[in-house]
């Protein structure tokens, strides 16, 4: 089994390069047992970074976790996410408990903001450090701010992360934001990095895949683990696409590689808007 990889937190805590993702899962009852068992799958092959929100299902996701990680809880790193409306003072703590009930623990291991919404950005910190202080969290990040936004954080405040979408055809990212976390040493979680599976059946991909017995959508997810600062959570809700997921860490590309899938999903040369899912 290929090694888990990880990427070092500005805490210092490591996690694995490779998580799993949950937006849309937990809610269809009848896919409940398989998702539960991608989940478990994913945990025996070292993917314990697992990535939900109070968001995903209206809280199913979070529930759905809960139940998967039960007799487990102490192999994961669980990432979960405050929405804007509710990050403000009270409803940033509120909002944390309902997760953690949901969860079915008394930890969350990083909390972040969804996205930037109308709370000023000092409160919501201020309301992330409370919780890390009475151990409700072991960290708080942020998702989906740009390099402007990532600016008007308190002085001294560190997120552990900012999740954003990044894969190869939203690279935009690259320009500015990725060097601004990396100079930081604030590692990015890169969320859909497959495009929710639109990138298969490109051509650059089939190639370069070809040559290495993979699949198109292995090879999306290589490119973007091939960064030491970059976590990837891919959503996979069956085990045998966890397995794929999985076997996209013993992918080397090649400087070839490299330069064929620039060539079809050209580097950005300026400044682009972040882009969000």
């Amino acid at each position: 089994m290929t090694a888990a990889r990880t990427v070092t937190l500005p805490s210092g805590a490591k996690v694995p390069a490779l998580g799993q993702g949950t937006w849309r899962m937990g809610e269809d009852r009848t896919r409940r047992a398989e998702e539960i068992a991608s989940l478990r799958r994913g945990l025996d092959l070292g993917m314990t970074l697992i990535d939900t929100a109070e968001m995903y299902g209206s809280g199913a996701a979070e529930e759905l976790i809960g139940e998967a990680v039960r007799g487990r809880r102490d192999e994961v790193f669980l990432v979960s996410k405050v929405l804007p409306a509710h990050a403000h003072a009270r409803g940033t703590v509120e909002a944390c408990r309902a997760s953690l009930r949901r969860l079915g623990t008394d930890r969350i291991d990083l909390y972040l903001l969804h996205w930037r919404g109308g709370v000023p950005l000092a409160e919501t910190v201020e309301a992330l450090e409370g919780l890390v202080d009475d151990g409700s969290i072991g960290g708080w990040g942020v998702s989906n701010l740009d390099v402007d936004d990532l600016a008007e954080l308190p002085a001294g405040a560190v997120p552990q992360t900012n999740q954003i979408l990044y894969n190869l055809t939203r690279r935009g990212p690259e320009y500015d934001l990725l060097p601004w976390c990396r100079e930081r040493s604030v590692p990015v979680m890169a969320y859909s990095p497959l495009e929710q599976g639109r990138l298969a059946g490109h051509e650059a991909l089939d190639a370069v895949a070809g040559a290495h017995g993979v699949t198109p959508l292995q090879v999306a997810l290589a490119w973007v683990l091939r960064r030491d600062d970059v976590i990837a959570i891919p959503k996979a809700s069956d085990v045998a696409h966890v397995e794929d997921n999985h076997a996209a860490l013993g992918i080397r590309l090649t400087d070839e590689d490299l330069r064929t899938l620039d060539a079809a999903f050209p580097a950005p040369t300026g400044k682009q808007p972040l882009d969000m899912l």
